[in-house]
């Protein structure tokens, strides 16, 4: 047998190699995570996605895991967290978001206006929501704004009813969403008049054969001048809303494409009010003319009437919810419209912006002030359904970093996120374990695209930032969120 004169020396050289080699099972032992995450990583039903994961300890910053942490990837309705936590860290929790009616000209002894009546919008996404608690429906809304009118003693209106969205820039969705997503409600694009949620209801009597084609039986509330043509057939049971709304931005002929489940009764889909200021006029309009009060040019968006150059007077002021109850929806529901009109008030009060470009802007200035890098995240919207939206894990985790730092943003933030097990879009998630009620978190979902950002309080009582971005999955999106289930399990027991 050959002896090597220097054996220690030898075996203290090969130690460093050894070392490399069995680095990845040592690492596994000591961390379950990260052996979590690989096991993730190398599903077949991944072996052409993009993952990204980082794990991170909220209130250090240290980095626990992670995964291609830097890798860009589109993160869906998860963008949502950066304009909430925005708008809570720019305006507070209490803050509110007012609505004015207001009129120009005079008033004569007869009770005549002699000017233009105004629904001037700050960019309230709520206002005449038909799901929002705490703030008046549309038609609450609009005979509280009569009776504003009727306690001036206006009687009757010389000019226009004015639907004045211009507190935002148009246009009111972002460029790079796509075509058959626009008419549908989660495309409703962020004015400064909102109302209703810019959205409307069809109503669809089902049918008992597939391929039978269920009539279109109402539209509600009414939109004057919408054509609707109906391209819906019926689905199997169960296969819910597959119908896409198409139509461009202020124009009213549609058409309603997809199906619908076989079966009796009745069905809705949601599309996307056509022009949002015009029809916040209308109906004030309607409301005004059932109590007497009639404008003799009618109503009108404030893009077909003429500025004056009058001073205006506020006959009544409309407020919002609390913005934490704002917030609480938007995350919880994942609307869209709240989160990119939220994006846009937090443009104006930072710096009176009120594009989409100029919000953006005043949102990175604000969180790279807080040490937040915008290396790895080029944004398109607040609310994420532009597939053009790019950002990596190690931003969300740099960001909930930030936010676990400052209490003012955090309680309110915290209280927002969906529950494990319990609620919003996390409720079928880890239900019964007991992970159940122990993450928040921002889900999002779009074709191919799983995500998943936010806080796990863990068995030892220590607060983990994560995100989780999985791209282009060849299984069904149900069954992905049942593949990200271990890595929580694991960032939940580490």
């Amino acid at each position: 047998m050959k002896v090597y004169p220097h054996s220690k020396l030898f075996f203290l050289l090969l130690l460093p190699g050894i070392a490399a080699v069995f680095a990845p099972v040592i690492t596994q032992a000591q961390n379950p995570v990260t052996a979590a995450i690989r096991k993730l990583a190398a599903d077949p039903d991944l072996k052409a996605a993009s993952l990204g994961i980082s794990v991170v300890d909220a209130a250090s910053g240290r980095e626990i895991a992670s995964h291609n942490a830097g890798l860009a990837l589109i993160p869906a309705s998860t963008l949502k967290i950066l304009s909430t936590a925005s708008a809570l860290g720019i305006l507070g929790g209490d803050f509110r978001i007012k609505t004015d009616l207001q009129y120009d000209g005079e008033i004569d002894a007869k009770g005549v206006l002699h000017g233009n009546l105004y629904l001037k919008g700050y960019g309230d996404p709520t206002l005449g929501s038909p799901e929002m608690d705490g703030t008046p429906g549309l038609s609450a809304l609009m005979v509280r704004l009569s009776m504003a009118v009727q306690q001036k003693g206006i009687r009757r209106i010389e000019g226009y009813i004015v639907g004045d969205g211009s507190y935002f820039d148009l246009p009111a969705e972002a460029d790079t969403w796509q075509w058959n997503d626009m008419g549908n409600y989660y495309a409703a694009g962020a004015w400064g008049l909102n109302i209703h949620e810019n959205l409307y209801y069809l109503r669809f009597q089902k049918r008992p054969k597939l391929g039978d084609r269920p009539p279109l039986v109402e539209i509600t509330p009414a939109i004057d001048g919408l054509k609707m043509v109906n391209e819906v057939t019926s689905a199997e049971t169960g296969t819910g809303d597959n119908v896409y709304i198409f139509g461009a931005p202020r124009t009213y002929d549609r058409i309603a494409r997809g199906t619908i489940p076989r079966g009796s009764g009745r069905f809705s889909v949601k599309g996307a009010l056509p022009d949002p200021p015009l029809f916040a006029a209308q109906q004030l309009a309607d409301q005004l003319k059932s109590v007497g009060i009639i404008s003799r040019k009618g109503p009108a968006s404030w893009l077909e009437v003429a500025d004056t150059g009058r001073e205006r007077t506020t006959l009544y002021t409309h407020e919002s919810p609390p913005l934490r109850e704002v917030v609480g929806r938007t995350n919880t529901k994942s609307i869209n419209l709240y989160a990119e009109s939220l994006l846009r008030i937090v443009g104006k009060a930072r710096s009176d912006e009120g594009s989409l470009a100029g919000s953006r802007e005043a949102v990175r200035g604000f969180w790279r002030e807080k040490g937040v890098s915008f290396d790895a995240a080029f944004i398109e919207d607040g609310s994420g359904l532009s597939p053009r939206n790019a950002v990596s894990a190690d931003f969300f985790t740099g960001l909930l970093h930030a936010v676990a730092a400052d209490d003012r943003i955090f309680t309110d933030f915290y209280a927002s996120l969906p529950v494990s097990g319990q609620s919003g879009t996390l409720r079928y998630t880890l239900p019964g374990t007991p992970a159940a009620g122990k993450i928040r978190a921002k889900t999002g979902t779009m074709e191919r695209v799983r995500s998943l950002a936010g806080y796990v309080e863990t068995r030892s009582g220590k607060r983990t930032a994560f995100c989780i971005l999985v791209n282009n999955y060849s299984c069904t999106g149900t069954e992905m969120r049942k593949k990200l289930e271990p890595v929580l399990m694991a960032i939940f027991n580490n």
